[in-house]
């Protein structure tokens, strides 16, 4: 349970506003009270509008920090003792697998530029869940079995995967821990890869062709709204192979979103590793 008065939960998420990704972010939202009961959990969108039903993050944690202000007057008014108000009005929790310096530099942005007090939580990953997200994944679409100790195999499974993230560098390197960790569900190699840098997608398919695989399979360690359209497309293309789904709204994001907030207040809740 959500301990009286604790900050509000803001989902901090990137891209074009969209019913897609409002929902994508809705959905987990749902988890993430499921996860903690009596959580204040509302949605900013980084490129959002106030005046649309896209509410901005700067936008959003305004609003959090008046009404909290709001309720203690109004309690003052009421005759009610009312404490003075510790720690932030909010957390906010970035909708991003993993660092993506720009879309962090934005969060922090819109963060000064609201009236409110606000902590920013780590992104979701690396984590165990986010593997294993990207495992049910690859099996969706065929390109992996669905537990490796059962005895039959999927005849489209790959004997190689392509981690494909965004922000650069930085990324790569944080996805290349979950990759660790997808590797060892799938017993088959695996190598992360930056979307957003020319030719980073196409050399870690060639490498992983030289390395002894034959059949690729690209795995985007993308939740969704960070990735520009058409960017999973190009990258197909480029290391000639099939791709599962983005994360999208797997169960585990919710988990994770609560997990980071809690950590951010030093409470004891937070997401088991499966």
């Amino acid at each position: 349970m959500a301990p009286e008065g604790a900050p509000a939960l803001v989902l901090a998420v990137p891209g074009v506003p969209s019913a897609v990704s409002r929902g994508l972010a809705e959905e987990i939202i749902s988890i993430g009270r499921s996860e903690l009961p009596g959580l204040d959990a509302r949605i900013g969108f980084l490129e959002g509008d106030d005046a649309s039903e896209f509410p901005s993050l700067s936008g959003v944690l305004t609003a959090v920090a008046t009404e909290r202000a709001a309720r203690a007057e109004f309690a003052r008014a009421a005759g009610h003792e009312v404490p003075a108000p510790t720690g932030p009005d909010a957390v906010v929790v970035p909708l991003l697998a993993g660092p993506d310096g720009d879309l962090l530099r934005r969060v922090r942005q819109a963060l000064m530029d609201s009236s409110a007090a606000a902590e920013l939580a780590d992104v979701l990953g690396p984590h165990p869940l986010l593997a294993e997200g990207l495992h049910v994944r690859l099996s969706e679409a065929g390109l992996a079995r669905a537990d490796r100790a059962r005895l039959f195999t999927v005849t489209t499974a790959a004997d190689g995967i392509v981690l494909a993230t965004t922000g650069g560098e930085e990324a790569v390197q944080a996805a290349g821990i979950t990759g660790m960790l997808l590797a060892a569900r799938l017993a088959v190699p695996v190598k992360a890869a930056a979307l957003d840098e020319e030719g980073s997608v196409a050399a870690v398919a060639e490498q992983l062709r030289r390395e002894g695989s034959t059949q690729l399979a690209l795995a985007p360690y993308l939740i969704g709204p960070e990735a520009a359209e058409g960017l999973l497309d190009s990258a197909c293309k480029e290391a000639d192979c099939a791709a599962s789904e983005v994360l999208g709204a797997y169960g585990a994001l919710g988990k994770l979103a609560v997990a980071q907030y809690s950590a951010a207040l030093g409470l004891s809740q937070g997401a088991s590793a499966h």
